[in-house]
Formats: structure tokens, C-alpha cells, sequence
């Protein structure tokens, strides 16, 4: 069956554009907190998706967190962003992909499960590689929600089997397929780019 022609890519942000954030800022939290890790972490992900999908605002995860661990609330006013803007470590090589594939008349697009904090301080960063951003605390959905998928393909006005999304989890590349789009899986740059060109997708 012929591959039908890709008009648009789609790049995860954490574990593909930048160094996956997590585990620096379980570390960071927990240091913040005075609390071992492992202790927060556990409290942290039985609220980590109300968070990333915009359900519930920083102010109120950190009650919840510190609740859970019978801590007083951080001082920071944003500690999720301090603790972001910290650890953020991006891949100039991969974001140069996204802005060569651009000016190769792709369309562009940044899709990913991320906190209000983080996406404000994305915001602030001015990147100017991308032609829509999908954010899931900005869409009340999350991958591997179909929904999202369906989302990010419509800000491009490009079906999804027009779309091929670069993620570094296999359950969002395996529901991106099953949304209809192509997925690679990132692993390195070599690779993503052998993979592209595989697709047709060249820049």
C-alpha cells in the first residue's frame, strides 16, 4: 500500500526535544520539600494527571502533595516552574529539525503532556519552529487519549494519516497509530531522521 504524502510532524516535548524532565524534577521537588524522593513521588502521581490536564491548578496539586506528606505548602510561588526551568535541558539539534522541516513547507507542531507552569515557561521561551502547539493542561485531555491526537491534527488543518508524531513513550506512539497517524519512536536523532526519510519526509 502506498504511503500517502506526510504534510505535517509533530514532536513530543520531554524525552524528544529537550532531555526527559522527570526524573530531575521528582529530585527537585522532593530536595524543595525535605522529603526522599520515592516519598514524593508517590504522592506526586496520584495527582499528576488532574495537573497535566489542567483539571486542577498548581496551588491546589501542591495541597494535594503536601497533604499526602503532611508537609506546609511550598514557599515558591511556583515551585513546578522553578523546578522546570531548572532541569530543562533542550536538544538544539532536534529542535533544528523541527525549523529545517518548517522551512521545507511541513507543517510543525509541538504536542505534549506537560503542566500549566511548564507550558508558560515554554511560552516564554519564544521558540518560533512550530506552526500550533498542543499542549494537554490547555486541552483537558492527555496522551494516550485519542482526543488529543485528534486535536493536534486539526490545529494543522491535516488528516492524521497526513501526520507523523515523534514520541519517546511506545504507548503514545502505538494510540497515535491507532489514531491514524504515523509514529516513530524516538530513540536518536540518526534514527528519527532515517525513519522521516523512510516516510518521504526529508529536510
Amino acid at each position: 500500500m502506498a504511503v500517502k504524502m506526510i504534510e505535517a510532524v509533530l514532536f513530543d516535548w520531554g524525552g524528544v526535544l529537550i532531555d526527559d524532565p522527570a526524573p530531575g524534577l521528582m529530585d527537585y521537588c522532593a530536595k524543595a520539600l525535605g522529603v526522599p524522593e520515592e516519598d514524593y513521588t508517590r504522592v506526586h502521581n496520584q495527582y499528576a494527571e488532574e495537573f497535566q490536564k489542567g483539571l486542577i491548578e498548581e496551588a491546589v496539586f501542591w495541597q494535594r502533595v503536601c497533604d499526602g506528606l503532611h508537609l506546609p505548602l511550598p514557599r515558591q510561588a511556583s515551585l513546578w516552574g522553578e523546578a522546570f526551568r531548572a532541569v530543562y535541558a533542550p536538544r538544539e539539534a532536534v529542535f533544528a529539525l523541527a525549523g529545517r522541516l518548517r522551512e521545507a513547507g511541513y507543517k510543525t507542531s509541538l504536542l505534549s503532556n506537560t503542566e500549566k507552569p511548564a507550558m508558560e515557561f515554554f511560552l516564554g521561551l519564544g521558540y518560533n519552529v512550530f506552526d500550533a502547539l498542543t499542549f494537554s493542561c490547555a486541552e483537558g485531555a492527555a496522551k494516550p487519549e485519542p482526543e488529543i491526537y485528534e486535536m493536534a491534527a486539526r490545529k494543522l488543518a491535516a488528516a492524521p494519516s497526513r501526520c507523523v508524531l515523534i514520541d519517546d513513550r511506545l504507548d503514545f506512539v502505538a494510540r497515535a497509530r491507532s489514531a491514524g497517524m504515523n509514529a516513530i519512536m524516538y530513540r536518536n536523532l540518526e534514527q528519527v531522521t532515517q525513519e522521516l526519510a523512510t516516510l518521504g519526509v526529508r529536510a
